[in-house]
C-alpha cells in the first residue's frame, strides 16, 4: 500500500484506524505453502489470536487455511466464519475440562497440554481422536512473555513425562492422532527450530496411529528496516527433508502443520493515528496522537519496535521525537526517534500492526476502539466499525434502586 491510499482511508473512515492490506496476507500464505511444497501433505493453520476479525478468517479460509483457536470463543468466531470444524484446531491452555467438552461437541480437533485434564478427558472420551501438546523445554522467542516452550512454561507437557503421559494413553485408550510443539514466537535461529523438531519425532515414536505433526510458528517477521527475519525458505528445505525421512522411518505418510499468525498477518497491518499535538519541553518534543496503548499495546507491553512514519509529510526533514498516547499514564510507543517533521494533524503510520494489535486493544480510559479495514482490490472495505458511546454503555447494569443517603 502507499501513504496516498493511507491518507484517503484515515480522511474516509476517521482514525485512529487499522487498515490490513490482502495481498500481503495472501502472498505471507503462499510463500509459507511454497517453501514447503516438497511436503506431500501440508496444512496451515492461521493462528487467529493475532487478528480474529471475521473478515479475515474469511479471507484465509478461501486460501484453504485452517484456524488454530485457544478458546471456545475463538472456535465459535471460526465457526461463524464458515469452517468446517474438522479444519479447526483447539489448543487451549488452562482451562476448564467442562470448556474443552463443549467444544468437543462441536466436532474440531482437540489438543490437550496436561497431564490432569489428558486422564479425565481420556477416562470419559477414549473414542476421540486427540492432539497432545508437548513442552521440549527448548527456550526460543524474542520476549520471555512469548517464549513457551522452555522448561518454567505453564505450556505443554514436559517431554520429561513421556513415560507418565504413555501410561495415562494406555491405561485409558486414548486416540492420539497427533502431536503438537509450539517453541516461542520470533524465532530467528532456525537450527533452534530444527533441534526442538528432532524432540517431536522422538516423541512420535512413542505413538501408532498418529495423522500428524504440529510444529507450532513463532516466525520472525522484520519489524523495521533492514531488520532480520526468520528464513522460511532455508527451513522449509532442512525440516521438509528431515520430515519426509521421518514419515519413512515411522512408516507413514503424515501431515505436517504449522500455525503461523504473525507471519501471515504482521506486515499486512497499518495503523494511523491523528497527532494531537507537538509539545517542546527542557529535553523532548513529544507527539502526541489520538491513541495510546488502549489501541497498541505491543511497545510498552512487549517492548516492541514499530517503524513510524510521517505520511502526511513523508519527505520533510527529519527530526527526533517521542510519540506518546493520551492515556493517563506512561504511554510511549517510540523515544526519540527520527521521524520526518511533524505538525499538528498529521496522520503517523505504524508499520507491522497486523499481529496481537487490535486484538489485545481494550477501552481503558473508557476510550473507544478504533474501525478496521481491509483494502482489497484497491479498494478499502470496513470490516468493523469505530465503537460508540452506546457500545461502552453495552452490557452495563444500572442500580436498580435509589442509592440510600449516608
Amino acid at each position: 500500500m502507499q501513504s496516498k491510499d493511507l491518507l484517503q482511508l484515515a480522511e474516509q473512515f476517521g482514525n485512529p484506524l487499522y487498515v490490513y492490506d490482502a495481498e500481503k496476507i495472501q502472498s505471507q500464505y503462499n510463500r509459507l505453502s511454497k517453501a514447503f511444497s516438497k511436503v506431500n501433505k501440508l496444512r496451515i493453520n492461521y493462528a487467529m489470536k493475532a487478528l480474529s476479525n471475521v473478515a479475515i478468517l474469511q479471507l484465509l479460509k478461501e486460501m484453504g487455511s485452517g484456524l488454530d483457536t485457544v478458546s471456545i470463543q475463538e472456535v465459535m468466531l471460526g465457526l461463524h466464519a464458515g469452517y468446517e470444524p474438522e479444519k479447526i484446531f483447539y489448543t487451549p491452555n488452562g482451562v476448564s475440562l467442562e470448556e474443552i467438552e463443549e467444544v468437543n461437541a462441536m466436532g474440531v480437533q482437540i489438543n490437550i497440554d496436561n497431564l490432569s485434564i489428558l486422564e479425565q478427558f481420556g477416562t470419559k472420551y477414549p473414542d476421540v481422536p486427540v492432539c497432545i501438546r508437548i513442552n521440549p523445554h527448548v527456550m526460543a522467542g524474542g520476549n520471555a512473555n512469548i517464549s513457551v516452550g522452555h522448561i518454567d512454561s505453564k505450556f505443554g507437557i514436559s517431554v520429561h513425562q513421556l513415560p507418565h503421559l504413555v501410561r495415562i494413553v494406555e491405561n485409558t485408550k486414548m486416540n492420539i492422532v497427533g502431536i503438537h510443539m509450539h517453541t516461542g514466537s520470533d524465532i530467528l535461529d532456525i537450527e533452534v527450530f530444527l533441534y526442538a523438531a528432532e524432540i517431536l519425532f522422538d516423541a512420535a515414536k512413542n505413538f501408532k496411529n498418529l495423522e500428524f505433526l504440529d510444529f507450532g510458528s513463532g516466525f520472525k517477521v522484520p519489524y523495521k528496516k533492514d531488520d532480520i527475519e526468520t528464513d522460511i525458505e532455508e527451513l522449509g528445505k532442512k525440516l521438509s527433508k528431515r520430515f519426509n525421512a521421518f514419515c519413512v522411518e515411522y512408516g507413514k505418510e503424515l501431515t505436517l502443520i504449522f500455525e503461523p499468525g504473525k507471519f501471515l498477518v504482521s506486515e499486512a497491518g497499518f495503523f494511523l493515528a491523528k497527532v494531537n499535538v507537538v509539545k517542546q519541553t527542557t529535553s523532548t518534543v513529544f507527539a502526541g496522537i489520538d491513541s495510546g496503548f488502549n489501541h497498541l499495546i505491543r511497545p510498552m507491553f512487549y517492548g516492541s519496535q514499530h517503524h513510524i512514519e510521517n505520511i502526511s509529510h513523508p519527505k520533510g526533514k527529519e527530526r527526533f521525537y517521542s510519540v506518546v498516547g493520551y492515556i493517563c499514564e506512561t504511554d510511549t510507543f517510540a523515544n526519540n526517534r527520527r521521524i520526518s517533521e511533524i505538525k499538528e494533524g498529521d496522520i503517523l503510520c505504524f508499520r507491522n500492526a497486523g499481529a496481537y494489535c487490535f486484538s489485545m486493544a481494550s477501552n481503558y480510559n473508557s476510550r473507544y476502539k478504533p474501525a478496521e479495514v481491509l483494502w482489497m482490490n484497491g479498494e478499502g472495505h470496513l470490516i468493523r466499525a469505530h465503537e460508540t458511546f452506546e457500545d461502552l454503555l453495552k452490557n452495563q447494569i444500572p442500580l436498580p434502586v435509589a442509592i440510600p443517603t449516608v
